[in-house]
């Protein structure tokens, strides 16, 4: 069931993980059109040409656009002026905002009109992929100073940079940044989806909360990107970035620490952190619906406590794989591996919502590769997992189907799979091999059940060394064994049941101080059309009596297959012929 996962991991997961790392790497080296920027706050009675006037007369606060800059958004709103710098080219031109803004930002031009673009919108003009962006005509001057408004939104600050570009070069950024998101999201959905066919085909919800955790990982990165919105457009989610993103998060979480509690074993390693982590994923979905509830009071709580808990809950699921990866768990090694990358990466990003590492713009596009390297680590670890249960419930059927002395077939197991043979066989011939050791009860009282036990060990390794391997040899109970031979004939059955009295009667194992050694009778009945496991059993256990009866240490075949004695005809009828 586990193969496909082993097989890409194989063959594909080393040169995907190579092809994203380089389309990150291609879509952070950002060229362009040198700028300097300008911010000022938004004030009562502003016009975009009074602002102009002001940013000339130096009003504004200058910052390196190319760099993460912080903005603050309550109040009115920011003005930002980026003003191009030599050489100066009367070309057509995109300027993109990256990373996007949850807020509308619009662009005034020189002519008096205005573009407002947001993350979750769906204008047919321009509209960058995984930030926004602004078309600017080539009748535009190179050297006209470009005036942004940032609007105002609910949360306290927010981070991006500004890039200047020729439309070929915006193209060329654009569809590497497609491309590296899309293979990142691909990986991450098609992670989930087995996960999922996983979960139903195993009946391990395992499989399940992985995929959950994944998918709200998934939905997280594009809202925060945009993917959701442009390239897939979905603009039935407008005006909800704010709310599924913080859904999603939460969820997460929730579904994050149901994973990790039955991934990493947790009752069985760390069963101390066992009933916080419980409770922290029955607690998120309550955040959510407290979130969604329309109650400003309850919001504004929830949106108090939502980082808190998030810090919080993921401490305690590090610090929980941690413990079971040190007391022995496997799995938890493997989530440490994939997930610990992710939260180093979450928290630097987050880390610039304070104004720390302004000049390390890629961090958000690295959390989305994390995703998809976590996504495929953990898909590795669930394989793992599903073989490692494979193993386990093989040798648990293994123990169930052995008796455990003779390491041969039990009873129940041997007529189990002598049931489901008689059903494929068709035609072949099947003979089936009734055996009793001769003489085991005075071996038994005379010499202990020890040295009873060590004579079955023998004999069972005895007949399994002269069957084939594939006939089916069992011990039916006590001293009994029966051997099944599939495919051979009367006479070829009769020859196997003498060889194995003769290895039998060769291990010299003694009954008592006379020289008596053990040996076997057998009885061998043929399977007829309208034979079953027990009338084939039934016949030859009576053909075995009769070799008892017979002398013991011998074969004998089922009454019916043995050849009647010749009849002597009376002389009348010999007279009868002659005359």
């Amino acid at each position: 069931m586990v193969w496909p996962i082993a097989t890409i991991a194989r063959c594909g997961y080393g040169r995907m993980l190579g092809i994203l790392a380089l389309a990150l790497l291609a879509f952070a080296a950002h060229a362009g059109t040198a700028l300097t920027g300008a911010a000022r706050k938004v004030m009562p009675g502003d016009t975009p040409q009074s602002v102009l006037d002001a940013y000339r007369r130096g009003e504004f606060a200058s910052f390196d656009p190319h760099l993460l800059q912080r903005f603050s958004r309550p109040g009115l709103g920011t003005w930002v002026v980026l003003q191009p710098q030599p050489p100066l080219v009367n070309e057509e031109r995109v300027l993109s905002i990256y990373p996007p803004p949850l807020v509308p930002v619009t662009l005034f031009d020189a002519g008096g009109s205005s573009l407002t673009l947001s993350l979750d919108d769906s204008l047919a003009s321009t509209h960058g992929n995984g930030r926004l962006a602004y078309r600017i005509s080539a009748d535009t001057p190179a050297s006209a100073p470009i005036l942004l408004k940032i609007e105002p939104g609910t949360v306290n600050h927010a981070v991006a940079s500004f890039h200047l570009q020729p439309w070929n070069e915006y193209l060329q950024t654009d569809s590497q940044w497609l491309a590296f998101a899309s293979a990142c999201f691909a990986v991450m959905v098609a992670m989930a989806l087995m996960a999922l066919c996983l979960a139903m085909m195993l009946r391990d919800s395992t499989f399940a909360w992985y995929a959950g955790y994944v998918l709200c990982y998934a939905l997280i990165q594009g809202v925060q990107t945009g993917y959701l919105f442009h390239p897939l457009e979905l603009t039935w989610l407008a005006g909800n970035a704010g709310m599924i993103g913080s859904s999603a998060v939460a969820l997460s979480l929730a579904f994050a620490a149901m994973f990790v509690s039955r991934f990493c074993e947790l009752p069985r390693y760390v069963p101390v952190l066992q009933t916080p982590i419980m409770a922290l994923a029955v607690g998120m979905p309550l955040v959510v619906l407290l979130d969604n509830s329309q109650v400003a009071v309850l919001q504004q709580t929830v949106q108090a406590l939502l980082t808190p808990l998030l810090v919080i809950g993921t401490l305690l699921l590090l610090g929980a794989a941690i413990v079971a990866a040190v007391q022995g768990s496997r799995p938890a090694g493997f989530f440490l591996v994939g997930w610990t990358p992710l939260l180093a990466l979450t928290a630097l990003y987050s880390s610039q919502m304070t104004g720390v590492l302004p000049d390390v713009t890629w961090l958000g596009d690295a959390c989305l590769a994390a995703g998809a390297f976590e996504a495929i680590v953990l898909s590795l670890g669930l394989a793992d997992r599903a073989l490692m249960m494979r193993r386990d419930r093989h040798m648990v059927q293994e123990l169930a189907d052995t008796d455990a002395l003779t390491n041969v077939l039990n009873r129940r197991a041997w007529t189990e799979s002598m049931r489901k043979l008689l059903g494929n066989a068709g035609s072949q011939p099947i003979a089936l091999l009734f055996l009793d050791l001769d003489h085991f009860k005075m071996l038994n009282d005379r010499q202990g059940h020890a040295a009873g036990d060590r004579a079955l060990v023998a004999v069972a390794e005895a007949l399994r060394n002269e069957l084939r391997p594939h006939d089916l040899l069992g011990r039916y109970g006590g001293e009994e064994f029966v051997a099944m031979l599939f495919g051979v004939q009367q006479n070829q059955a009769m020859q196997v049941a003498t060889r194995l009295c003769r290895r039998v009667h060769r291990l010299d194992i003694p009954v008592n101080q006379t020289g008596l050694v053990l040996s076997v009778s057998i009885g061998i009945a043929m399977r007829e059309p309208e034979d079953t496991v027990d009338s084939l059993v039934e016949r030859s256990d009576l053909a075995m009596y009769r070799a008892k009866l017979a002398g013991r240490n011998r074969a004998r075949l089922d009454e019916k297959l043995e050849t009647p004695p010749r009849r002597s005809w009376p002389r009348a009828v010999e007279n009868d012929r002659k005359g």
